[in-house]
């Protein structure tokens, strides 16, 4: 429930912050950023040490918010999430099984050497997503207008990750044919 409540405060985040400067000061939209620090910390989930260690930085983010009154840092929020995701995946990919194929192993338990294989480099593929959004969501943050922000990292962002999904997929339905065909 509670991982549920991060998600959708994280996917509106940019739209709210977006909303809200110019109608109300950076500090106080610092108690959002404050909020998501918290739920984050009581969430936990799987990745309780990279779920505490974004906590942390976003109730730092809030607090230089509240103590600067600028919009700066509620702005990195998003490169923020970007980075942690980041960790999580290329973590996943040092120590192993990868992210994409814990996922994986939820529909296919006894996933063999080249399902493994797909699935490090999906989870490759996605450190370089990421990399590249987080990017983009800082440049956003430091040189484009607020509505410029707002539409890079509430909307263009979450198409692009879609996309990566939905082609993912089509290439994962054509590598599972092939396989199946004794194609390699």
């Amino acid at each position: 429930m509670r991982w549920a409540l991060v998600l959708a405060l994280t996917a509106a985040y940019p739209l709210i912050v977006y909303l809200s400067l110019g109608h109300i000061e950076p500090r106080y939209l610092a108690l959002l950023l404050l909020a998501l620090g918290v739920l984050r910390w009581l969430a936990g989930g799987a990745q309780v040490v990279q779920a505490r260690w974004v906590a942390v930085v976003a109730l730092l983010l809030a607090g230089g918010t509240a103590l600067l009154n600028q919009s700066l840092p509620l702005k990195l929020y998003p490169v923020l999430v970007n980075f942690a995701l980041l960790a999580v995946f290329g973590l996943s990919l040092w120590r192993g099984p990868t992210v994409v194929e814990r996922i994986a192993r939820l529909q296919e338990p006894d996933l063999d050497a080249r399902g493994q294989a797909y699935t490090r480099r999906v989870t490759q593929v996605w450190c370089g997503f990421f990399v590249l959004n987080g990017g983009l969501a800082l440049a956003t943050a430091l040189w484009a207008t607020e509505k410029v922000w707002a539409l890079y990292n509430g909307l263009i962002a979450y198409g692009l990750i879609g996309t990566l999904m939905a082609g993912e997929w089509l290439v994962r339905r054509q590598l599972r044919a092939r396989w199946a065909r004794g194609q390699a």
